[in-house]
């Protein structure tokens, strides 16, 4: 398929899934979940990620040509009433956290990069007043600040859109998932500009996570 030069899409999606067995839920994502996506015309790729401090936390992203691929015929095929038995009851025993949809919005049609051990996802809403503002910061001192630290290999930001209850939302994939503690990142992030933006934020999602790694049965 051609590549579009309209705006990269991503889907997000973070669970709580204490409620289901462990063993199934890992087997239905890799056997039929993860699967089916990657068979739709503008799935670019499909990673999958575990909490850090909480193991029961997964979240999965998913790079798109353009969101538009969520409409497309071969993804509708096997979502929203065409769910299958299995995608049903697992789906009944998970506790959502968010489901993101957004366009890329910095830096342009970058996908994720394969060697990633971490991944920091972080999601807010922002006081129309300060939005501009707010752009105007993630764009010029904060995204490239948290780039630039060592172990960041790719960061990169999005806005939201469907109705998730974060309109922003950032990516940043890390060698591992302690970059996003070490004392470069938190020098990267304690600025005066930050400071200021942060008042006007809000609705704030987080979650440090590690690359899940499927283990023989």
């Amino acid at each position: 398929m051609a590549q579009s030069m309209g705006a990269m899409g991503i889907m997000a999606a973070g669970f709580n899934f204490s409620a289901a067995a462990e063993d199934e839920f890992h087997d239905w994502y890799d056997t039929e979940h993860v699967p089916q996506r990657l068979r739709v015309p503008g799935f670019i790729n499909a990673e999958r990620w575990i909490g850090v401090d909480d193991p029961k936390v997964a979240f999965a992203t998913y790079d798109l040509d353009t969101i538009g691929v969520l409409q497309s015929a071969p993804y509708c095929a096997f979502t929203g009433i065409n769910q299958s038995p299995w995608t049903k009851r697992i789906e009944h025993q998970m506790k959502k956290l968010g489901r993101f949809v957004g366009e890329q919005l910095t830096p342009g049609r970058v996908a994720a990069p394969p060697s990633a051990g971490g991944l920091l996802f972080f999601a807010m809403n922002v006081d129309p007043a300060a939005e501009a503002e707010f752009n105007q910061w993630y764009d010029t001192e904060h995204l490239p600040a948290l780039a630039a630290v060592p172990g960041c290999l790719c960061a990169r930001r999005f806005k939201s859109s469907d109705d998730a209850t974060q309109k922003y939302f950032a990516i940043y994939h890390l060698d591992t998932p302690e970059v996003a503690t070490s004392k470069a990142w938190k020098h990267a992030v304690a600025t005066p500009w930050t400071g200021k933006i942060l008042k006007h934020t809000s609705a704030h999602l987080s979650a440090r996570l590690r690359r899940y790694v499927r283990t023989a049965a």
